[in-house]
Parts: structure tokens; sequence; C-alpha cells
């Protein structure tokens, strides 16, 4: 990988948090005495900001609250979680010590919430590696739309196919790859059964277990 900028997805990407995001409906929703259709729930959610995720609880379960109760919520769950137990990637140092060796510019582009991004990535000690980090939560968008790369590919003032792209979840990688960015698949186990699909789209895939870049 020869590029000289890098989008990096956080969730599953850079930090093991998806078994966590994983279970986050099912919490919520256990504490609010909802069992009904728990498993077919955590699918529909999966790749749902947590503004989607709210107004999709209310409507399912018509809930009688707003969303920015329902917000807060999920945000304090996974928040606990953040602050003090999601793990690194194994193989994410070295690598981003290597890119920061060879000048690499780096940012992080992430469904999470920027508070909650800035939290995880200080308390990893990661935070210094990269210039900036984007919100899809803050932009008010999701990764089905590309303006969240687009908004890195301008604070670098690169064009996308200088830009690698690490992303671990199917919707994103295909988002990012259709707007001309560089796509690095980055293999999640909770992705498993897109894996396939991600490979067929990926200029280059990465197991950060065995951090070993394979160009296809």
């Amino acid at each position: 990988m020869d590029k000289q900028y890098v989008i990096f997805d956080m969730d599953g990407t850079l930090v093991d948090s998806m078994p966590y995001w994983r279970k986050l409906a099912r919490t919520y929703l256990a504490k609010k005495g909802l069992t009904r259709g728990l498993d077919e729930l955590e699918d529909e959610v999966r790749s749902l900001t947590l503004s989607e995720s709210a107004l999709f609880f209310i409507r399912h379960f018509d809930l009688e609250v707003d969303a920015e109760q329902v917000i807060s919520e999920l945000n304090q769950i996974m928040a606990d979680h953040y602050h003090q137990d999601i793990p690194l990637k194994p193989g994410v140092l070295p690598l981003l010590e290597e890119l920061k060796a060879r000048g690499v510019r780096m940012c992080v582009a992430s469904a999470t919430d920027l508070d909650l991004m800035e939290a995880c990535l200080s308390r990893l000690g990661i935070l210094p590696y990269f210039e900036f980090l984007l919100s899809c939560e803050d932009m008010g968008i999701s990764k089905r739309d590309p303006d969240i790369y687009l908004e890195a590919a301008l604070r670098f003032s690169a064009d996308p196919s200088e830009i690698a792209v690490f992303e671990d979840a199917w919707h994103a990688a295909l988002t990012a790859k259709e707007a001309g960015f560089y796509l690095v698949g980055v293999y999640e186990e909770e992705e498993k059964d897109n894996w396939d699909r991600i490979l067929g789209l990926a200029d280059e895939s990465v197991f950060f277990d065995h951090p070993d870049f394979s160009e296809k």
C-alpha cells in the first residue's frame, strides 16, 4: 500500500468494539423489558448510526420516548465500554507506526460519536497518530453516503484515488469504493458473512491479527 493518505474506520478496524455494538440493541431493549425478536433486530441495526437506531427502536416498539433520550441511553452504555474495556485490534499499532515513519497522513472516519472516538483512541494511546477525526453522528449522515470520506479528502487536499480507506463493513466499503477511493478491506469476525464480497471489491486486504498486506 503506497498511498500517502489513509482514512481509517474505527469500530471493527482499529478497535475490537463490534461485539459490544452487536450486543447494544439487546442490552438496551432488555433493560426496557423488550425481548421479542432480538436476534433479527441485531442484524437490522448493525449498520445504523445511533440516531437511526433510536428512531428504529421507537417505531418498532412504539416507545413513548423521544429520540434524544434513546440516543443518550445508548451512548451511555457504549461510553462505559469505550472508556473502560474496548481493546485495540492486534497488529494495528505496528501498522500505525510504520505509516507514520513513512510520512503518511492519517485520519479516522467513524459512525461513532466524536467524543466517544476521542475517549477510546486516547485511552488506547493512538489518538496522536491522526490529524483529525470525523463522525457520521456529528455530520448527520451514515456511511451509505460518501460525504464523510469526501470531507476527509477535502481536508487532506487530495483526490479520492490518492487515499486508502480501511473498512471492515460491506456497506461502508462499497460506498468508499464507488466514490473512487483505494479500498483496503479489513477482516472482522462480525462481518465474516460479507468477507468474500469485500475481497471482491477491495484493492488490498488485511487481517490485523496478522498484519501482512496482500495485493489482489
